[in-house]
């Protein structure tokens, strides 16, 4: 699948109280990981689903989102859903900052690290073992 973004997405671990409607109308609400953020979306993990194109919402101490909800998949650990800002609503560092902000340049360059470390080590360990 290509990628169609085109800005930056900065890795995040931030728990957020999210609101939506769903197919009833009535308003949900959910706790969630915001997992990334970028000018023009956010991906949050959440326990439960969220209906595609339904209107969510979430505070930080510096601004609020909102947006549609673009995709809602279920993995592992739970549902990923990929969230469309409304222009009022954008991103910028300026505005919020996540308690935990990496660039993914920055994460795959410590994924490298850990694979290298980890390399090492199962090496080191199959020396001992012989």
């Amino acid at each position: 699948m290509q990628e169609r973004r085109t800005e930056v997405r900065m890795l995040c671990a931030d728990m957020v109280e999210v609101c939506w409607r769903d197919q009833a109308g009535r308003t949900r609400k959910a706790t969630g990981l915001l997992e990334d953020i970028s000018v023009c979306g956010a991906c949050l993990q959440m326990e439960t689903a969220v209906p595609l194109e339904a209107e969510i919402h979430w505070e930080s101490p510096q601004q609020g989102f909102t947006g549609r909800v673009r995709y809602c998949v279920y993995r592992e650990i739970g549902y990923f859903v990929g969230v469309e800002f409304e222009p009022e609503s954008r991103w910028s560092k300026e505005t919020y900052q996540p308690q935990t902000l990496v660039g993914f340049a920055a994460a795959d360059e410590a994924r490298k690290k850990v694979r290298h470390i980890g390399a090492a080590t199962v090496s080191s360990l199959k020396k001992l073992a012989s």
